[in-house]
């Protein structure tokens, strides 16, 4: 990444300002996330690309040496045994740059976040139309 402190109006630009050698697994990793969540909205949060539906699904970014997925603390659990493989924290899973990413794994783990999203919002509805 030409400069971790810059601001970026969109994916594209996020995925336009990285090495050439590692835009084709971002934009993978985009398509992948789309084809899982595909009603939700694309933003920059946090300076990386974000991808939103009844609040935040999950982000992503280029390190140094990995790809980081954050899907939440809950993603990164709820596939904790599929995840043994890479380097782990509460909300953040980290992808070797140069290693392929595990597409199906990240498709289940979005379309989880996705079903996780839309549970807390039908309850949070229900809760408010109770009172």
């Amino acid at each position: 990444m030409k400069d971790q402190k810059a601001s970026f109006a969109s994916i594209d630009e996020y995925i336009a300002q990285c090495p050439k050698d590692v835009q084709p697994a971002l934009e993978a990793l985009r398509a992948t996330i789309r084809a899982a969540a595909p009603e939700a909205e694309e933003r920059i949060s946090y300076r990386m690309p974000t991808f939103t539906l009844k609040g935040n699904l999950v982000h992503f970014a280029l390190m140094k040496n990995h790809i980081g997925l954050y899907p939440t603390s809950s993603g990164v659990q709820a596939f904790a045994a599929e995840l043994s493989p890479y380097e782990c924290t509460p909300g953040a899973i980290r992808f070797p740059v140069g290693q392929p990413l595990p597409m199906d794994l990240i498709t289940k783990i979005v379309e989880f976040r996705v079903r996780e999203n839309l549970d807390r919002a039908a309850v949070k509805a229900t809760r408010k139309s109770q009172k």
